[in-house]
């Protein structure tokens, strides 16, 4: 390492892997040297790396990388990050796991590769040393999002993994290229400027998550799932931002699956699955920490849950939440499927004092704005499993792999009716229906039953108008359908929901919600929503149905045998009644919904009294504030269920209300002097 370039191990005992870091021209560093920098940007993602921090920076370049580090595999000090490849030439800062690295080092062993650790850092960057970059990544089989400086072709490359289940936001504040595993690392750069971005919020608003890339600052993106940014030093000093380029594409993939779909018979298919399955199990099941899974007794984590408890000397640790609102309580199905496998199960019953302890705390932990209420039961989730072990494995991506969301079923069946009617019609017949609908919704006399009656109608005469089988399972994907009435100023960008994309290159409707799906809602809501949670408390999570080599043969299955009987997930329930009994799971799909109309109108209605006031919301701009108080009151009335979009803007006015609150930028200087106090700079 030369001289300009130095290193910092820091020993910590703070509470999953991130990483941050930036490249700005040296004379730019704001007057500081760019280790305190990065170390800083490093620190604000603490909450993700308990373990250890480290720092690296070439100060001739004005490049720096950072990293948190949460230990799951080699725990020794030759884990530690950024870590410099056996040549020199490559650094990375790395955040996930790569399961079949064991595989790998002994290939690369065999090729004439030495390891000082076990790390599966190491053998990433054997790997880059021995194929380059995007020859190795398809030999990857993981998760993971990283930046690796390539110090001979002057070129750093961001990358995210092939479903997107690590994230990775980059951008340019001023002059400077800045990333990190979240925007708070972002945020702590000192010359940061990040302005609300309002069509981000509108599809906030409308959807309750922001589909990538874009992110809720103007000029800052999230990394799409699967791809790569590659910026030279060329590139850099000339600020040409290069686009991402997919080193894996979902679109390919479904669109070659469908157009050659597996042909064997259905057992055969069964049995592939389930081999394939296991093997991700397995494989995702290796940690040196403890281990467990999140069951709530559907389908798909009993299966994880069953194939774990299947290859395990000892009863798996499982964990559920429970609801006391009947409507929305899984625990005792999952209670029952842990007793059938002889888990060790744990449950928790969310209480008032639950939501009064985690609310508040959301926007830090979502430090992009999310507005999917599950996200309540999710923080308590890892919080429970964490208390007991480091990894837990989820049943999440099921659905969008087998077709298992009632909304599918509900399009498939709507489209054909609505087709048969002549769109002028319909579009006539939404309009009496709307002015019907809220006539007799705004009379404060109307009984609960008549209220039911007219929301119905109010629904229809959304659904009536749409003109393609798209715009249908896009309105009715969307928890607020009239965002564009709520926020001021804004018009909704094009995202993957908006563009052509594959949609009309799936021959079936099934296979294309599906798509889109995998392309939006997964990676953008689900996947954040877990990942956010389990790093709050330094939980690492895995998902075995995301696995790639799941993912391309479920993309090769026909229809068919995803979807009978008006049943989702059909090949899934095959194999898992291997395992556990069909009256253990055979019920109607809920989900991981909560209570949020109700908790609105109670334990949480002073908390969204005081972010609703009509004051603050006038003087910060973002919403109309009469009709969004009018709608408030319709809620509490119980007039109206307005619950998803006051949810959505909330969860925004939470978030704004952080901001306000984040520290001076301009201490840099002094917190880092204070942070590196003992640290050892290393100048080999």
């Amino acid at each position: 390492m030369r001289g300009h370039e130095r290193s910092a191990a820091i020993e910590v005992a703070a509470p999953m892997c991130g990483l941050a870091g930036f490249w700005n021209s040296p004379r730019d560093v704001v007057g500081v040297e760019p280790e305190q920098v990065v170390l800083r940007m490093a620190s604000a993602l603490r909450h993700r790396g308990p373990d250890d921090q480290g720092i690296w920076a070439d100060a001739r370049v004005g490049l720096a990388l950072g990293h948190r580090r949460l230990a799951i595999l080699d725990l020794s000090a030759e884990g530690h990050q950024p870590m410099l490849s056996a040549d020199g030439r490559y650094v990375l800062a790395f955040n996930g796991e790569i399961y079949n690295f064991h595989a790998l080092q002994c290939g690369l062993e065999k090729r004439g590769h030495s390891f000082r650790g076990h790390s599966d850092t190491e053998v990433m960057l054997a790997a880059f040393c021995e194929w380059g970059l995007l020859p190795a990544l398809a030999h990857f089989v993981g998760m993971f999002a990283f930046a690796l400086w390539d110090r001979r072709a002057r070129t750093l490359s961001l990358v995210r993994d092939r479903a997107g289940e690590k994230p990775l936001y980059y951008g340019w504040s001023g002059e400077a290229f800045v990333f990190g595993s979240e925007l708070k690392a972002l945020r702590a750069y000192p010359a940061w400027h990040g302005g609300v971005n309002r069509g981000a919020l509108a599809l906030l608003v409308r959807y309750g998550y922001i589909p990538a890339p874009l992110s809720i600052y103007e000029n800052i993106y999230k990394l799409p799932p699967g791809c790569v940014l590659a910026l030279t030093e060329a590139q850099f000093h000339t600020r040409d931002a290069p686009r991402p380029e997919p080193y894996w594409s979902l679109q390919t993939i479904a669109e070659a699956g469908t157009a050659h779909p597996f042909d064997g018979a259905e057992q055969e298919a069964g049995e592939r699955l389930e081999a394939l399955l296991l093997q991700s199990v397995a494989q995702q099941m290796v940690a040196d920490v403890p281990l467990g899974a999140f069951l709530s007794g559907g389908i798909d984590s009993s299966l994880v849950v069953a194939l774990m408890q299947a290859q395990s000397p000892r009863p798996v640790r499982t964990f559920s939440i429970g609801f006391h609102q009947h409507g929305f309580n899984e625990a005792p199905f999952a209670k029952a499927v842990a007793g059938h496998l002889g888990t060790d199960h744990t449950e928790l019953y969310v209480q008032d004092e639950d939501l009064r302890q985690v609310v508040p705390r959301l926007p830090s932990i979502y430090d992009e704005p999310l507005a999917d209420p599950s996200q309540i039961p999710t923080v308590l989730l890892c919080r429970l499993a964490g208390e007991h072990v480091k990894v837990s494995l989820s049943g999440d991506a099921g659905d969008e792999l087998f077709g298992g969301y009632d909304l599918y079923r509900k399009t498939q069946r709507l489209w054909p009716a609505l087709r048969r009617i002549p769109e002028d019609s319909r579009k006539r017949l939404a309009r009496q229906l709307k002015v019907l609908s809220s006539a007799g919704l705004n009379l404060k006399s109307a009984p609960g039953a008549a209220r039911w009656v007219l929301n119905r109608l109010g629904n229809l005469s959304d659904v009536l108008p749409v003109s393609s089988d798209r715009s249908l399972y896009q309105l009715l994907m969307s928890p607020n359908r009239e965002a564009s009435a709520w926020v001021i100023e804004a018009s909704e960008p094009a995202t993957p929901l908006s563009a052509p994309g594959p949609w009309e290159n799936l021959p079936e409707l099934l296979h294309r919600m599906m798509w889109l799906d995998s392309v939006s809602y997964l990676p953008d809501d689900i996947l954040v929503k877990l990942d956010r949670a389990a790093m709050s408390v330094g939980l690492e999570t895995r998902i075995p149905f995301l696995d790639h080599r799941v993912i391309e043969f479920a993309w090769s299955l026909p229809a068919s045998i995803k979807q009978r009987r008006n049943q989702g997930k059909w090949l899934l329930r095959r194999i898992l009644h291997q395992y556990v009994p069909p009256a253990l799971v055979q019920r109607p799909k809920k989900g991981f919904a909560a209570p949020i109309a109700e908790w609105l109108r109670g334990s949480l209605r002073d908390w969204a009294e005081h972010l609703l006031g009509e004051t603050r919301l006038r003087q910060e701009g973002f919403f109309e504030p009469r009709g969004l108080r009018q709608k408030w009151q319709e809620h509490l009335a119980k007039r109206r269920d307005w619950s998803p979009g006051l949810w959505h803007v909330l969860m925004f006015q939470a978030w704004l209300d952080q901001q306000k609150v984040l520290p001076d930028r301009t201490d840099v200087v002094e917190l880092a002097g204070q942070t590196m106090t003992g640290a050892e700079v290393c100048r080999p």
